[in-house]
């Protein structure tokens, strides 16, 4: 499986492999991977409204 078809799946826009045999540790680690994957987008969008657009409307 690739790179970008996991984190795909990690963030919802492709369908997960029905043929991949999930676990309940492969469970806790792919959620655990979604949410810190969540929190790097959002801490990121936070970042560049603090420093590039925030900066813009100051005087």
């Amino acid at each position: 499986m690739g790179f970008w078809r996991q984190i795909g799946e990690y963030l919802y826009i492709k369908k997960r492999d029905p043929n991949v045999e999930r676990n309940k540790f492969t469970k806790y680690m792919h959620g655990m991977n979604r949410i810190s994957i969540f929190m790097f987008l959002i801490a990121l969008i936070i970042m560049l409204l603090r420093f590039f657009i925030l900066p813009m409307f100051a005087k």
